[in-house]
Order: C-alpha cells, then sequence, then structure tokens
C-alpha cells in the first residue's frame, strides 16, 4: 500500500547517496559524534570524565533507537532532549555527562553545518562529473557546424561543441563558487544559549582560555578549521542563504543548458537518450520528448525558487534567536540539494548518452546560409571586376524573391542557385560552394574550443582526477 504522500525528490529523482547524507541515521548518529567530541574535548581540559564513559558513547554511535526517541519526543515536544534521552539509556554510564554544558544548538547546529559540507562535497563530485561529460562532449563536436541564433534567430554559425563550451563556461563558475563556499564554511562551535558561552565559563570556574581552546578542539574533531567567531544561539542564517544561493546558481546552469537541448531537439539537432521501450506520449507513439531536460528545467525553477525561503529566514531572525526557522530549514535546506543532485545527474546523463546529427545541423545551417553569404558573395565578385552596385541590386532582388517562395510557398532555399545561374556573377559552381562554406562564417569557433579545453578546463579535469566518477542514472 501506498496511502501517504512521499516527498517525490526521494522517490523519483534523487541519488541514494544524496539521500543518506540527509537521513535521520546520518543526522542522529551525528548528534552522537558531536557528543563525544563535546566530552572529549571537555576530558582533555580537565573535567571529570573517564575514558570508559567516552568507550561506552562510541560503541553506541550508530544503533539509534528511533522508537524510544519517538516516545521520549512525545512526552517532551524537543526532538534534541529525546535524542539525549534515549542515548543516556543505552549509556547509563555516560548519561550524566552527555551534552554537558551545551544546548540543543550545539547538536542541531553543529550538525546542520557538518550535513551541509558533505552535500556540498557530493555536489562537487557531479559537478566535476557534469564538467568531465560536458568536455568529451565539446571535443566531439567541435567541428559540427551548426546555425547559431540571437533571440532564437538565425545568425552566424558555430559549432555545437563551441557551444558546449558556453555550458561548461557557467558551470566552471559554479565550481569557483563551491570551492569558496566549502573552503569558508564554519562549525558553530559551542556557545551556550545566548552565545556568551556562560554554562563553560561556569564549567571551567572562568578560564576564558579554557572555553576558546574547547572550540577549536570540537572543530579539529569535526574537521572544521574554524567556528563562527560570534554568534547568538545559533549560527546566523545567512549561511543557509549562501549555501542554497549557490545551489540556485547551479540550477541556473542546468537550466540554461536544459532549454538548448530542448530547442536543439525542436530543431532535429539532438536526440536525449532514449530507452528501447521508452514512451515519449500516451497518445502520439511517434514522439520522442526531451523528458530528461523537461525535468531539470522543473526542477531547477523549485531550487530557484526555494532561495528565498533561507533570504527570508536570515532577515527575520530576532535578537539572540526564535525558532521560526526551524520547521522552513528542515525543508528548504534537504530540498534544494536532492534536486541539485538529481539535475546535475541528468546533465551528466544527456551529454554522456545524448545523439548529435551533423547532417540536419548542416540542413538547418545550409537554409539559412545563402543569406549570409552575400556579403561575401559580393566582394568576391567585386575583386573580379563585378560593379559592385548593379551586382548589389541583383542579390537584393535574389534574395527578395527567394525569401517570397520561402514564405508563401514553403519552398526551399534557392538563393544560390539564381546567384549561380545569374550571369552578371561569373560564379563557378566550386567558387561559389567555397565562399558560403559554413566555415567562411564561424568564425574562431572551432579553434577557440579546442583552445578553452586545453587552457581551462582540462588542467581542472586534472586537479579533480581523484574525484570518483558519477553513475549517471535516471531513475523514472
Amino acid at each position: 500500500m501506498k496511502e501517504f504522500y512521499v516527498n517525490p525528490l526521494c522517490e523519483r529523482y534523487a541519488s541514494d547517496e544524496m539521500k543518506r547524507i540527509f537521513s535521520p541515521d546520518n543526522k542522529f548518529s551525528t548528534f552522537r559524534k558531536l557528543w563525544i567530541a563535546l566530552a572529549e574535548a571537555e576530558k582533555q581540559l580537565g573535567l571529570d570524565i573517564t575514558d570508559e564513559q567516552i568507550a561506552e558513547m562510541k560503541a553506541h554511535v550508530n544503533d539509534i533507537d528511533y522508537d524510544l526517541a519517538e516516545k521520549y519526543e512525545s512526552r517532551l515536544r524537543h526532538d534534541v532532549m529525546a535524542h539525549i534521552r534515549t542515548f543516556g539509556d543505552q549509556c547509563p554510564k555516560a548519561k550524566p555527562i552527555i551534552h554537558l554544558g551545551a544546548t540543543s544548538c550545539y547538536v542541531g547546529d553543529n550538525t546542520d553545518i557538518i550535513v551541509m559540507k558533505q552535500a556540498i562535497s557530493e555536489v562537487k563530485r557531479l559537478l566535476v562529473g557534469v564538467i568531465r561529460s560536458l568536455a568529451a562532449f565539446a571535443e566531439k563536436n567541435k567541428s559540427v557546424y551548426c546555425l547559431a541564433y540571437t533571440h532564437f534567430q538565425p545568425a552566424q554559425p558555430t559549432t555545437v561543441g563551441k557551444r558546449a563550451t558556453l555550458w561548461l563556461n557557467d558551470f566552471v563558475s559554479d565550481l569557483e563558487n563551491l570551492e569558496f563556499r566549502l573552503k569558508n564554511l564554519k562549525l558553530l562551535g559551542c556557545k551556550g544559549t545566548t552565545g556568551t558561552a556562560a554554562s563553560f565559563m561556569e564549567l571551567f570556574d572562568g578560564d576564558y582560555e579554557k572555553v576558546k581552546r574547547l572550540e577549536k578542539l570540537i572543530a579539529k574533531k569535526t574537521g572544521f578549521e574554524k567556528c563562527q567567531p560570534v554568534s547568538g544561539q545559533t549560527y546566523t542564517r545567512k549561511v543557509d542563504y549562501e549555501v542554497i544561493a549557490l545551489l540556485s546558481g547551479i540550477a541556473q546552469s542546468c537550466a540554461k543548458f536544459s532549454s538548448d537541448i530542448r530547442l536543439m531537439s525542436h530543431e532535429k539537432e539532438f536526440d536525449e537518450p532514449f530507452e528501447s521501450e521508452q514512451v515519449g506520449s500516451s497518445a502520439m507513439a511517434y514522439k520522442k520528448n526531451p523528458m530528461r531536460s523537461e525535468r531539470i528545467a522543473s526542477l531547477a525553477r523549485y531550487v530557484i525558487a526555494d532561495a528565498i525561503n533561507p533570504a527570508v529566514t536570515a532577515a527575520s531572525q530576532w535578537l539572540e534567536r526564535t525558532l521560526d526557522d526551524s520547521a522552513n530549514r528542515r525543508i528548504s535546506v534537504p530540498e534544494a540539494f536532492l534536486a541539485v543532485d538529481a539535475m546535475l545527474t541528468l546533465v551528466i546523463n544527456i551529454a554522456d548518452n545524448g545523439t548529435v546529427y551533423p547532417k540536419m545541423a548542416e540542413a538547418n545551417l545550409k537554409r539559412e546560409l545563402p543569406f549570409m553569404a552575400t556579403e561575401n558573395i559580393l566582394m568576391y565578385c567585386v575583386k573580379k571586376g563585378g560593379d559592385r552596385q548593379e551586382l548589389h541590386e541583383r542579390i537584393r532582388i535574389h534574395s527578395t524573391a527567394t525569401a517570397k517562395k520561402i514564405k508563401l510557398e514553403g519552398g526551399e532555399n534557392d538563393l544560390m542557385d539564381r546567384i549561380l545561374n545569374d550571369k552578371a556573377f561569373d560564379l563557378t559552381k566550386k567558387e561559389l560552394d567555397e565562399i558560403a562554406s559554413a566555415k567562411s562564417f564561424s568564425g574562431c569557433a572551432e579553434i577557440q574550443t579546442s583552445d578553452y579545453l586545453k587552457e581551462y578546463i582540462m588542467p581542472i579535469i586534472d586537479l579533480y582526477a581523484d574525484l570518483s566518477p558519477v553513475k549517471a542514472e535516471v531513475k523514472v
């Protein structure tokens, strides 16, 4: 039976790894690791805590009794206290010193930071996977000439590979932003109920140096270089905004990619991966809809809109803290990561397994190229001794007639044939083909692609060579 609502991000879209990062097991085992780190640091600084108590806590990091915790929470209406009691029941010797001197945000906020760090690291692996895949796509298609568009109106030619470098450049920017956020992510530390560390000052008999060392020890034990220098009870909620803004930026890059893929699919120049039994439409059996790109666009819209949540939360916190952030953060932060995880996986899947159709790209280009070639034809013929004004008028007449035929009759673009058959131009078929070659109008597209991949992308790929590859599978 499927009687109750299940979040589609978990059921349909996100990877098992990202779901594991935001799982109750990871959250509450991190609570316990933080209580252990606190006890070890307090013992190291002279409090009466035994090795036996710490060993008992370590023996029960992962065997969390959720039924018991649920019973406690139903009575106490406090999730952290419920897990303190549950852990204490499993560790009777350590029970007196669990959470000693701490407030709920010691485990709650520090866990959130630790989990976000894990999630950002996974997003980094996916981003590098995207860059690898798009680099291979760009290299493979750097010489596939196609019609470029401005305002989705025909413009000068480019190549499919050059277009892919535009996608790559956005994702490289995202990776740079991600590294900055990851480097500057700080633990809350242990600052007490209003950020003054009063309880720890009491525990250490007013020794401020020990209070400062306590935070440094906990940070080191949990893999952080620094704690927030000052805070109220919570870390500033601007941290959540900065992280989700990063994810919004990635969503924007994914959306741009997906929009271009959908437009290329419409032009019949690209097909997404399409399994042998996949159905494109319940009514139109012939259809191969770009559902992966459409899913990216849909999830991207959600993440971009979701970025307003932490912004409003950060703006509305009262004094040293309020609790109107809690319910929102439980939803907005994990869901942004789960959606970005799904999007990046889809980008890799499309880039690795999609199909480019060079002949269709060539056909679309040929349909518009004659109009673009007319100025070069004019210059070439003038150099051969032709009259510039006369030839300009002949081109105007032929271009107008061709455009009329295309628009009114749905005819083919026969401008080149008209010019070839006009004795005023005195051109051979070979001459005309060379003048009207797509390569002549694509500028540096091909070499720009090679240079960009060599100078910018390969050093990035080499830098992250130790990151494991992504198995980009689409669930449904």
